[in-house]
Formats: structure tokens, C-alpha cells, sequence
């Protein structure tokens, strides 16, 4: 029998990726997904990548709920959690504090409740590299100041801190919180991608909008930052590369108990000129751009220092710009015609 991995906010971008690599990997993911910002038929669309016979298990529904994760614990024997489930916009966070920290606080606190009952204490939680703030200095290691200049970022640190406690307070625990710095892409096939409705936040769906349309044009947010090119510099890490990190996260988990922090970048930084370059050579057509101001809150540089993540699992990202820009082309290319329907 394969073992059971429960996966909260499973039908987003990179929880449907990471059910395709559970699968790939041996494992039966049971999703469970408000859908407020996802779409169960990424799920349909994660079953037809791995060829499964069997739609993957879906419950629609809130790890707020803690009825429902008691049933859900109650009908499956459950081995670990992949908790990517959370609110995830910087904007957002700051317009709307509260719910923020509703969700991805109380929701965490919901969720390893539930598990608390349950008597299931392995958890791979998905946090982000915002904790960081704005980094002095780069490559980033997970002993820097934790310093986050937005809601969003605190309520990762927050439930970073709380599984800390947790673990230290009962050694059953073994958790692994997975800081990612840019995740982009898309499943190569082309079936599998980020879903995106009005005006996307992250630059590559930025990238497929604007090649998508006649009249789009990117603004590249400051040209004048102390960097090679002038702009921003990043590390983009391929989606698959991320969904595969959780399955080295789970193999380490069974070393021993305890809470870990692990970085999952690729190690080195792109900048926003680089990468619209590799994204037009992927897309075979120039991608309009233009220089604008900053914008306020920019760090000029940062990328990961993911030697840790390598050293306690031997997970590296494989995969390069190039796959991550036509990976996301593909996909981008796939959903034409239903974009065209829905206009």
C-alpha cells in the first residue's frame, strides 16, 4: 500500500505540482482546497499528467474547519501533511491584515490541532523567503535576520515559530518549513500551470500576458538599482523543482524528530532584463518592455543560499531559465483557446 499524504491547498499552483510529484514519487495525495484561490480542475489536470485511473481525492473545504479535518483523519490512515494552504498576496496582506492572519495563522493552528488528535506529527509546511524582508546581503541563509515588511511575511514567520514550539514541546514532531524564494513555470507537458484571473503578480505569467496580446506591455519596475543590467535580480526556481523539494523534505523527515528550516531556490540570481530575454527567445517573439520608477519596497538583489537543503536531503533545482520560461510558454499556449471563450 502506498501511504497517504493529506495536501491542504493542493488545487494551487504549486500544491496541484506537488501532487503530480507525490504520485510520480509513490505516494496518494488526498487534496483538500477552499478553491478561493485555485481550481479543482487542476486536479483533474494533475491526474492526467501522472495517467491515474482514478481521480485524485478532493474535499472542498477549509482547514479552519476542524470538523472536517477530523473526518478526513478518521476515513484515511494518514502518514504526513503538505500544508501549502494560506492567503499569498504582499498587496493584499497589507489592505486586509486581519483576514491574513486568520487564515494562514488560525488555519495552521487548525490544521496541526486536527493532526494533534489524529496522532499524525509529520508536517511540511509552506513558507516563503518574505521572512527574510529586505537581505543585507546575498547569497541568503536560513540563519539570517528574519525581518518581514508585510502581514503576509509575518504570518509565515508566526507559524514558522509555532511548529518550533510545537516540536520542542513533543518529540513526535518532525517538520520541515520550506522557505521559496521565486517559484515559476509549469509542468513540461503543458497540462499542468499557474492559474491566473485580472492582472497577474508574479513576472513570468506577466511574461505570457503580455507575449499573449497585441496591445500588453511589460513595466520593469526600476532600471537604475546597483546590479549588473539595473534591474531587480532574483532567484527563479522552477515549479517542478519546488514539488520535488517536498518529496526530499518527507524522505528527511524519517532521519529524526524536530523542526527544520530549509531555503529552495536554485542559488543564484536572474535579473528582470535576463529573464525577459530568455522568455522571448522561448516564446520566439520580442516581449515589449519599458523602464519605469521603482517601486517602493524593492530590494535591488537576493537570491538563495540552498547548500542546507542539499546538504540534509541532496535535493538541488535541476532545472534552468530557459525550462522555466518555455515550460510556461507551453502552458500559456495551452489555455488559449479557452481564454479566447471566455473573452
Amino acid at each position: 500500500m502506498t501511504l497517504n499524504i493529506l495536501v491542504t491547498g493542493g488545487a494551487g499552483f504549486i500544491g496541484s505540482h506537488t501532487c503530480v510529484a507525490l504520485v510520480e514519487a509513490g505516494f496518494t495525495p488526498l487534496v483538500v482546497d477552499n478553491l478561493c484561490n485555485a481550481d479543482a480542475d487542476a486536479l483533474v489536470r494533475a491526474a492526467e499528467v501522472t495517467r491515474s485511473r482514478q481521480p485524485l481525492v478532493f474535499w472542498r473545504g477549509d482547514v479552519r474547519d476542524g470538523a472536517l479535518l477530523d473526518r478526513i483523519f478518521a476515513t484515511y490512515p494518514v502518514h504526513a501533511v503538505v500544508h501549502f494552504a494560506g492567503l499569498k498576496s504582499v498587496g493584499e496582506s497589507v489592505a486586509q491584515p486581519i483576514g491574513y492572519y486568520d487564515c494562514n495563522v488560525q488555519g495552521s493552528l487548525s490544521l496541526v490541532s486536527a493532526m494533534q488528535r489524529a496522532g499524525v506529527h509529520r508536517l511540511i509546511f509552506s513558507s516563503s523567503a518574505t521572512v527574510y524582508g529586505q537581505p543585507e546581503r546575498s547569497p541568503v541563509c536560513e540563519t539570517a535576520a528574519l525581518q518581514p515588511c508585510s502581514p503576509y511575511g509575518q504570518s509565515k514567520l508566526f507559524v514558522e515559530r509555532l511548529l518550533t514550539d510545537l516540536a520542542h514541546a513533543d518529540a513526535r514532531w518532525r517538520i520541515a518549513s520550506l522557505r521559496y524564494f521565486n517559484p515559476a513555470g509549469a509542468h513540461p507537458s503543458g497540462l499542468l500551470g499557474e492559474r491566473t484571473s485580472g492582472t497577474p503578480n508574479n513576472l513570468v505569467p506577466v511574461l505570457c500576458k503580455v507575449a499573449s496580446s497585441a496591445s500588453e506591455k511589460l513595466t520593469v519596475h526600476g532600471g537604475d538599482y546597483p546590479t549588473p543590467d539595473g534591474t531587480c535580480v532574483r532567484d527563479y526556481v522552477h515549479v517542478m523543482d519546488v514539488a520535488e523539494g517536498h518529496i526530499a523534505a518527507l524522505r528527511h523527515l524519517e532521519a529524526g524528530a524536530g523542526a527544520s528550516t530549509f531555503n529552495l531556490g536554485v542559488g543564484r540570481g536572474t535579473s528582470v532584463l535576463e529573464l525577459v530575454r530568455a522568455f522571448a527567445s522561448a516564446c520566439g517573439m520580442e516581449v515589449r518592455h519599458a523602464i519605469g520608477p521603482r517601486r517602493a519596497g524593492d530590494a535591488a538583489a537576493y537570491w538563495a543560499d540552498v547548500e542546507r537543503m542539499r546538504t540534509a536531503t541532496g535535493w538541488i533545482a535541476r532545472r534552468t531559465i530557459a525550462d522555466i520560461c518555455g515550460d510556461a510558454w507551453r502552458w500559456q499556449q495551452s489555455q488559449q483557446p479557452a481564454l479566447a471563450a471566455a473573452a
